[in-house]
């Protein structure tokens, strides 16, 4: 029977019909304000809180007091306490940036991971990691090594990652590809405000619900709605992309 992780986050579990595949790397996508980050933060901190699971944040854009400024914002209060406790692990662009060569950095950071005992990680952002190499040859082996020795440390992993388009099927990259799964996070205007949607676009090895169901970021985090009728900022029913697949 295929094992699975929850994220915590209410209504995802449920589209996902439990949670991740245990050792997956999961893409999350979606423009800037879309709320990858927010996922990232909440699904390593309902690791620790809810699950007893402790995690590792890579940021390659922000401090440590950025993440710790962002996550208690959002109501994540314990943030500080599980990173001081060792529970959660985070490598910023100070760490991550410091010797100059990125390559070596890589290799620091893989080398920690293989023998970390967390069991979640989050990558912020793909994007990012992406840039620090010339063709696509060095980003399909480096991003290959990178998800091969995130398995191998039995870590389950959301990467996140920036996408320019609106619609994704538009905007399709090499990333989403060599991931285990496609999560995309959409904000469509909506007159004076916006609309926030989720699809879950691929899962490997589990069914999913791969509709477009409606999401509200506030205190606490993201909130999925599996009927569309429970959100109240959505003026008619989100697109309908297909049945369960798997």
């Amino acid at each position: 029977m295929t094992e699975l992780v929850k994220t915590g986050v209410e209504g995802l579990d449920s589209i996902l019909n439990g949670g991740i595949v245990k050792n997956a790397a999961v893409l999350i996508s979606g423009n800037p304000g879309t709320g990858k980050s927010i996922l990232g933060l909440q699904y390593l901190y309902n690791g620790v809180d809810q699950f007893d699971e402790g995690g590792i944040y890579l940021t390659f854009e922000e401090t440590e007091d950025d993440i710790q400024q962002a996550a208690e914002s959002i109501g994540f209060d314990r943030w500080q306490e599980y990173v001081e406790s060792g529970r959660i692990t985070v490598y910023d662009k100070h760490a991550l940036l410091r010797d100059g060569d990125f390559s070596s950095t890589l290799d620091r950071i893989l080398d920690d991971l293989r023998d970390t005992n967390y069991d979640r990680l989050v990558l912020d952002s793909l994007t990012m990691f992406q840039l620090f190499f010339e063709d696509e040859k060095d980003q399909r082996q480096y991003l290959l090594k990178f998800i091969d020795i995130l398995k191998d440390s039995g870590l389950t992993s959301l990467l996140t990652t920036e996408q320019s388009a609106i619609f994704p099927e538009t905007d399709i990259g090499l990333e989403n590809f060599l991931t285990d799964g496609n999560i995309y996070l959409i904000q469509s205007p909506a007159g004076a405000t916006s609309n926030r949607y989720i699809w879950v676009a691929k899962m490997r090895k589990q069914s999913i619900k791969n509709s477009m169901f409606p999401l509200e970021i506030a205190q606490g985090g993201i909130k999925v709605f599996e009927q569309a009728a429970g959100f109240s900022m959505v003026g008619e029913s989100p697109p309908w992309f297909g049945e369960e697949t798997e």
